[in-house]
């Protein structure tokens, strides 16, 4: 019995938790290379805003996490991230979460400037939360191919 223990363990170690996982039912999205890389980029840029928000509220300043907000992921970023040009090559139910995205960041940007005058961020957290959730909504549900 204890070898088979000892057995049982050395194969999780091997196999490793995510040959363990469900398989991948996320829809693949494919894109031209060049615009998969931006894609990417601008993923990456939202998370870096996000961080940037998060930390700004930690130092009490609201008002530029507002502006972070506005300027990198809210309705106001979307030439600059070129998201004219990607919607075409997204599933429509991605597309619109992606601008319910850019659309509460933009109210998460009012609210914040709000929550800074009243001196209580919970409203700017909740407003944030819902940001966030776009987010995990479309990764839980699209991946790049």
């Amino acid at each position: 019995m204890k070898r088979i223990l000892i057995a049982m363990a050395l194969a999780t170690l091997f196999i490793g938790p995510a040959a363990l996982a469900a398989p991948d039912t996320r829809v693949a999205v494919e894109l031209p290379l060049p615009m998969r890389a931006h894609m990417l980029a601008n993923m990456r840029d939202h998370l870096a805003a996000l961080h940037e928000i998060q930390a700004a509220l930690a130092r009490d300043e609201a008002g530029r996490a507002a502006g972070i907000a506005e300027r990198r992921i809210g309705m106001s970023s979307l030439d600059a991230h070129g998201a004219g040009h990607m919607a075409p090559y997204m599933p429509k139910p991605m597309q619109d979460i992606g601008t319910a995205m850019h659309r509460a960041a933009s109210r998460f940007a009012r609210v914040a400037e709000e929550a800074g005058v009243r001196r209580d961020l919970r409203p700017a957290l909740q407003a944030l939360s819902e940001v966030t959730q776009q987010s995990v909504t479309c990764h839980a549900g699209y991946r790049l191919k």
